[in-house]
């Protein structure tokens, strides 16, 4: 199957004009967009998302990426391999962290040039095709590149920002809940927000972090939108205070 992942929105034709490319050049392969509001021109806080929700796609899927505030210029398109899924995108950090957790990866940088193409639209002209022809099963059409010169080093383990907020208004964290104790509290915008493990064990009103279905903290409260209470948008930062 083929995965997209982008921060085009569903407003607008984009993401429609990319499964188009993929029905056309991989017919009779499933397709699913998963996410249309990745963090807008961030590849880094996109990076931390996309990673916590690759696990439950089997291996041999194709992940297409795109969050591409470069495109046009002389950032390297991409292929990644990772515990036999396979990523196709910018290098611009989108799949770093895939690779950090991952037993093992591989990367390329795309040499398959298509007829014409877009100075603004690489996603449809030329990842898309890419991912089409992986989810194949053909060659990858690049170069394998140096894994010894690795851009995300410096990249903390967790990130503590709220990198998305949902149509609930819950957050979403750059933070696995398995990295933290449930006696731990967050300090978001000067409000302490403690542990509570389900929306129906928490008091009306009261901002709680709980660990989501894909195992990433998340805040939110019962039957209303923590984002609103507290005015969260992606990009704000908190901090954790470890018992």
């Amino acid at each position: 199957m083929i995965v997209l992942m982008t921060d085009f929105g569903l407003r607008d034709p984009y993401v429609s004009q990319m499964m188009a490319v993929l029905y056309r050049q991989a017919p009779g392969i499933p397709v699913i967009n998963l996410f249309s509001h990745l963090p807008v021109f961030n590849p880094r806080a996109s990076a931390y998302l996309i990673a916590a929700y690759v696990e439950e796609f089997p291996p041999g899927s194709v992940f297409l990426g795109i969050v591409d505030p470069g495109v046009g210029t002389e950032r390297r398109p991409l292929v990644v391999e990772a515990d036999g899924r396979w990523f196709v995108g910018p290098d611009n950090g989108l799949f770093d962290v895939v690779c950090k957790r991952a037993g093992g990866f591989r990367r390329w940088g795309i040499t398959y040039k298509p007829e014409t193409i877009s100075v603004s639209f690489h996603g449809r002209d030329l990842f898309a095709p890419v991912a089409a022809q992986l989810a194949q099963g053909k060659e990858v059409p690049g170069e394998p590149l140096d894994l010894t010169v690795l851009p995300w080093k410096s990249w903390p383990e967790e990130l503590l920002e709220v990198l998305y907020v949902d149509h609930y208004g819950n957050a979403l964290t750059g933070v696995r809940a398995s990295r933290i104790e449930k006696t731990a509290t967050l300090l978001v915008k000067d409000r302490i927000v403690g542990y509570i493990r389900t929306f129906a064990e928490a008091p009306a009103g009261q901002p709680f972090w709980y660990e989501n279905s894909n195992g990433l903290v998340e805040i939110a409260i019962k039957e209303g939108s923590v984002a609103e209470l507290l005015r969260l948008e992606p990009g704000d930062s908190f901090r954790v205070n470890q018992y």
